[in-house]
């Protein structure tokens, strides 16, 4: 028989070579099958076993890029987690939170002190995905003594997989931290009953899944973590970078970036490792201004693969691309929502119209984010640490990192942002209280949509989507920020909506009027009297000639600018305004308006200070029962009256009958604005002077001191009314006789 010859031909997939030394006749039937598909009779082919994933390099080292030198804070979480990895094991410690925040780095921290301080065995797997942990897994099974016939049984399927790992560890010879890095799902775990405890050693898992009931079973311990401290995000700059600037500059890149840590190690990574420039950090927190994370993300290393944990801008599309897998792509268009307003805390009140199906915008969204998909959305990105359940005074709010907003507000199609602008902006003008609403729930709602409105000005600023609509929503908060009293934020707010608006919509606009007037009497309320002045004058003559002298809007400035010439020492003008305001607002709203009736309150005060006191008295009177009968005996504008009324007795020589009015105006304006509020002591300063004429020199005193104080700690020093406070407490104390030692000292101190 003759030899065989070398073979001349190649199989490939399933077909298959036969090679003969005779005479011999082969004959072979194949049959092929389309995928999913089976032979009617008989067994079906099953063809060749499907490839498993390779095992990892290394179990024993974490294969996790980037290493930070020092890790900053965390000391508490550090003491309780080397407490457990020097136990006697059996623990499972679940670290949890946001993207970015550094759970990786603690776990790092933590895999080597393990093995270099407490003689450990690290063990290392990558969670995120079913295919890594199954191999690695199997990998630690092979560290820990498995056989190559178990394990090859164990990745064919012929043996429980978790089990063999189990059992290696459990019977490992050398105590083990085994850390499951990335487990964002916690189904991966639970399914194959992947994470169990061990009296061998330590499970470690880190995760961006907060409230997974896996988390709970017993000998489990969650940690959460969040952003840096603010002077430890400084040092984290300063480790990265130490010759990019001062301690005070980088302390201000990191406050612009949330303090995240991620986005800390790529801002330093970007300063320290510059060729072509230069930045310092005061350049680099100037840039951030104009590019955001884009800039942030330019820290990252340029080589490798799989990067999308270790940008800025990618890492938290990770966590909402898995909920859009798992049926939720509706998370994704409500975190989109809240990028248009600000990362401070966004009351669940806010929310509230678009859960009730009131918000058309949300239901022409891509996919739509329909009334009854708000609050499944809203748990998945609580449940996903992309955003987090705060209460701020006494309301219940959700909060989302700003650089984690900029993030996704980079990304949302140009299609959909005229849509979210006007979505955001018609829920933040349903959860407005009314104009006057005195409680202080109310006060605090202002407070917290005052961010948002300010935050959804920029973010239509950057993509030209300001309307008039936007720009009178942010107006109408800064003036109920101003009635709060918080007069420098209500400032900045005005001045915001009126610079954008001019820049958008033009200086003669309606709305840019109307913005702009909102500034005067902020100003007004600071004692700028003179900014006030240059400021309403111009806006006056505006609105004179483009909306004409009857408009509300024109009124409104006419009468603003009236009370800043009254400080000035302007009263002539400031009465011929007032009084064309005064027409105006009978003709337009009736006597019976609070508009009106407000009027006529400035009416009394100028009246006092051009000495116009003939029948002033009787006009007070009549003035405070029609606004207890309009208005109701607590408006604030009825308690306004009342005020005008206790300067005149007081001003008529009647000083008893003018303290007890000028008592119940003082309670009436701690009901309505708050003890703390700057108007309540301008009543308390009449008090004073109603006590002082009645010969209470010592009360006179306590009171013009309170006043002098208060307003130089509200106000500042330098505020006119502060000066006026000041003098009035030392003409009332140099009149003061002489009294013993320790009177005079209590007095002073009180």
């Amino acid at each position: 028989m003759s030899l065989p010859r070398p073979m001349e031909g190649r199989a490939s997939g399933s077909a298959r070579i036969y090679q003969t030394g005779g005479d011999q006749h082969i004959e072979e039937h194949v049959h092929h099958y389309a995928p999913g598909s089976a032979p009617l009779f008989g067994h079906p082919w099953t063809g060749p076993a499907e490839p498993r994933g390779t095992a990892p390099d290394s179990v024993r080292m974490p294969l996790v890029g980037r290493t930070p030198g020092v890790l900053r804070d965390r000391t508490d979480l550090m003491e309780r987690l080397r407490a457990a990895v020097a136990g006697p094991g059996g623990g499972i410690q679940v670290l949890h939170g946001m993207g970015g925040c550094g759970k990786t780095a603690v776990a790092q921290a933590l895999f080597t002190e393990a093995v270099r301080d407490h003689g450990r065995v690290g063990l290392w797997v990558n969670a995120s995905e079913r295919v890594s942990l199954r191999a690695g897994m199997l990998a630690v099974a092979g560290d820990r003594g498995a056989a190559a016939g178990e394990l090859a049984a164990a990745a064919g399927g012929q043996r429980a997989a978790a089990d063999l790992v189990w059992h290696h560890l459990d019977h490992s010879a050398q105590p083990w931290l085994l850390v499951l890095d990335n487990a964002d799902d916690p189904a991966i775990l639970e399914e194959g009953a992947w994470l169990r405890p061990s009296p061998s050693g330590t499970v470690l898992v880190t995760t961006r899944h907060a409230t997974s009931p896996l988390w709970h079973t017993p000998g489990a311990s969650s940690h959460r973590l969040g952003v840096l401290p603010l002077e430890d995000a400084t040092l984290v700059l300063r480790d990265l970078a130490p010759d990019a600037g001062t301690r005070e500059s980088a302390r201000k890149v990191a406050r612009r970036l949330g303090c995240l840590p991620l986005a800390l190690t790529l801002a330093g990574a970007h300063l320290a490792h510059q060729l072509l420039e230069s930045w310092s950090m005061d350049e680099y927190d100037r840039k951030l201004t104009e590019e955001s994370t884009a800039l942030v993300d330019r820290g990252a290393p340029v080589t490798g693969g799989g990067h999308s944990r270790h940008l800025v801008g990618r890492t938290w599309q990770l966590s909402l691309d898995s909920l859009a897998e798992g049926g939720l792509p509706e998370a994704t268009a409500l975190l989109r929502l809240l990028s248009f307003w600000a990362a401070d805390p966004v009351t669940l009140s806010l929310l509230m119209p678009a859960a009730q199906g009131g918000v058309d915008e949300l239901d022409r969204l891509d996919p739509p984010l329909t009334a009854d998909r708000v609050e499944p959305a809203l748990r998945a990105l609580l449940d996903h640490s992309l955003i987090d359940l705060v209460e701020t005074d006494g309301h219940r709010c959700v909060k989302a990192h700003g650089v984690l907003l900029d993030s996704v507000a980079a990304g949302v199609p140009d299609a959909e942002r005229e849509l979210l602008a006007g979505a955001a902006g018609r829920l933040l003008r349903a959860a407005l209280p009314q104009e006057g609403a005195a409680s202080q729930r109310a006060r605090s709602q202002v407070r917290l949509l005052a961010p948002h409105a300010t935050g959804l000005l920029h973010r239509s600023h950057r993509h030209g989507l300001v309307t008039a609509e936007s720009v009178r929503i942010a107006a109408r908060v800064a003036r109920l920020v101003y009635e709060a009293g918080d007069w420098t934020a209500a400032l900045a707010l005005a001045s915001t909506a009126a610079k954008t608006a001019a820049e958008h919509l033009g200086d003669e606009h309606p709305a840019t009027i109307e913005a702009r007037s909102g500034q005067g009497p902020v100003l007004f309320r600071l004692g700028r009297y003179a900014e006030a002045a240059d400021l309403l004058r111009p806006v006056h003559r505006d609105a004179l000639r483009t909306l004409g002298p009857h408009d509300a809007r024109t009124l409104d400035a006419a009468y603003e600018l009236q009370r800043v010439l009254h400080r000035l020492g302007d009263l002539t003008q400031a009465r011929t305004l007032l009084e064309t305001v005064l027409d105006g607002r009978r003709h337009a709203l009736g006597e019976d308006h609070v508009a009106t009736l407000k009027t006529r309150c400035e009416m009394l005060e100028l009246r006092l200070s051009q000495d116009d006191f003939d029948h002033y008295t009787a006009a007070a009177e009549e003035l405070a029962g029609d606004c207890e009968r309009r208005l109701g005996p607590d408006h604030l504008v009825t308690v306004w009256a009342r005020d005008a009324l206790a300067r005149g007795l007081l001003r008529s020589g009647r000083g008893a009958e003018a303290e007890d009015l000028f008592r119940r105006v003082l309670a009436g304006q701690r009901a309505g604005y708050g003890d703390d509020h700057p108007l309540v002591l301008g009543v308390l300063i009449q008090l004073s002077r109603a006590q002082h004429a009645q010969g209470k020199r010592e009360q006179a005193a306590d009171s013009a001191r309170e006043v002098a104080e208060q307003r130089a700690a509200i106000l500042g020093e330098d505020h006119p009314e502060t000066a006026a406070a000041r003098a009035w407490y030392a003409e009332v104390r140099a009149e003061q006789p002489a009294g013993p030692r320790g009177t005079e000292r209590r007095s002073r101190t009180r």
